[in-house]
């Protein structure tokens, strides 16, 4: 199992939107992401800073992300929700949701 976190923040003007849309998320993105093994994934906000967290529990990751990216649910979901989002300008390489780095864990 991966666990991942990940960061972002929101455009001033798309925050009570952003909230709206992830109140009722679209079931068949919310499907694709359990087929492409993400568990307990949440959303945190503080501001206009949102906080991700997630566990990956499959064999492939890259293939599992690239199945997400090829989903035409999830890219229509996309189109909707990215334009509320401003990336951190020190992004790396392709990442929107800039990938942070775990420091420390206690189970």
């Amino acid at each position: 199992m991966k666990r991942i976190g990940q960061t972002i923040k929101l455009k001033p003007e798309g925050e009570v939107a952003y909230v709206k849309y992830h109140a009722a998320t679209w079931p068949g993105v919310l499907a694709k992401i359990k087929e492409c093994n993400i568990q307990h994934y949440s959303i945190w906000k503080r501001g206009l800073t949102l906080f991700a967290y997630m566990e990956y529990v499959g064999d492939d990751f890259n293939t599992d992300m690239g199945k997400m990216a090829a989903h035409e649910e999830t890219q229509k979901w996309w189109s909707v929700v990215k334009p509320l989002m401003q990336p951190f300008d020190d992004i790396q390489n392709d990442e929107f949701w800039s990938n942070m780095e775990e420091i420390f864990y206690l189970d």
